[in-house]
């Protein structure tokens, strides 16, 4: 495999993976499949290989994997410490409990900034399936390069969809942006999130697209996007910024948890600030978010037919 590193890629660019959830809605598959209670994200829930470490081969095509941060849940540990381990991770944050995608976001954002406060950075979640890595971390190729002409956009991943989903988010595109060519850059007219099947066919209809919540964007972008949408979890962690990197940090995030609300990342701030926003689509790539045991169960008899 290509590594970033070793293609000459821009030393700014960083990656975010973001394994700290819960998975309690496939709780019961996973149990089945591992005989404990551990997260999907450290499960082979597709092929022979943990979703997270999928997930950290995928970005390594684009960003070193020594500026990549994982961030993961403590009372995981004894599910993610194998696993990073052996994919070698460097930079992990530990979060104390899990308050949420939003706050799972802005902690290693921070993170990031003060090692790279230049810095362009991806999210990824680490519960999703792609059928071809190659192909879709082509598109994140292109939406890091869409930051030079738009530098303070956020941009957004659409999935072109292939069904009617009402499980998922999406995003109504608006106006063509200039400065990227295929497969272009648009605004955000609107997010619609889970629609009823009869809306979701509708949507469709209109040219809106899946929300991946794969995420490209200057660093300072994202933590502005969030001051302005969530300005109260911003100022929170203001209290952790002087113990980034420090021995004190565990210490400040213990306390900086024990009182921090749970925040929806997309619905709260994403939702919140659609002109702030960019949407590069995604075509010829089946993509999914493993969220829940038929979704999972439609997926791997997919992959089993197309590996058979």
């Amino acid at each position: 495999m290509r590594l970033a590193n070793e293609a000459g890629a821009a030393s700014g660019r960083w990656a975010v993976i973001l394994a700290g959830g819960d998975g309690t809605r496939l709780r019961s598959l996973t149990r089945d499949m591992t005989g404990d209670d551990r997260p999907k994200q450290f499960c082979p829930v597709i092929g022979g290989h943990t979703l997270l470490e999928q997930t950290w081969r995928r970005t390594a095509s684009s960003v070193a994997p020594q500026q990549t941060m994982i961030v993961v849940t403590r009372s995981h540990e004894p599910f993610y410490e194998p696993v990073l381990a052996r994919v070698g991770a460097q930079h992990v944050v530990v979060q104390p409990a899990n308050r949420g995608t939003a706050a799972g976001i802005l902690y290693p954002l921070l993170r990031v900034a003060a090692l790279a406060p230049e810095a362009s950075v991806g999210l990824f979640p680490s519960d999703h399936h792609v059928s071809d890595d190659a192909r879709f971390m082509g598109h994140v190729e292109a939406a890091f390069a869409a930051l030079d002409a738009h530098p303070q956009r956020v941009v957004l991943l659409g999935i072109a969809p292939d069904t009617h989903e009402s499980e998922y988010g999406w995003i109504e595109p608006g106006d063509y942006l200039p400065g990227l060519r295929r497969p272009g850059l648009y605004t955000v007219r609107r997010f619609w999130e889970k629609p009823d099947p009869a809306l979701a066919e509708v949507l469709r209809g209109r040219g809106c697209y899946w929300n991946s919540f794969v995420i490209v964007a200057r660093v300072s972008a994202l933590i502005s996007l969030i001051r302005s949408g969530a300005p109260d979890l911003h100022d929170a962690f203001a209290a952790i910024r002087p113990a980034l990197g420090t021995a004190d940090e565990p210490r400040a995030a213990e306390h900086l948890y024990r009182s921090l609300p749970a925040a929806d990342f997309s619905r709260e701030i994403l939702s919140s600030r659609p002109g702030q926003l960019g949407l590069l689509p995604v075509g010829g790539v089946v993509w999914c978010d493993l969220g829940s045991p038929e979704r999972v169960l439609r997926t791997r008899r997919r992959f089993e037919e197309a590996v058979a």
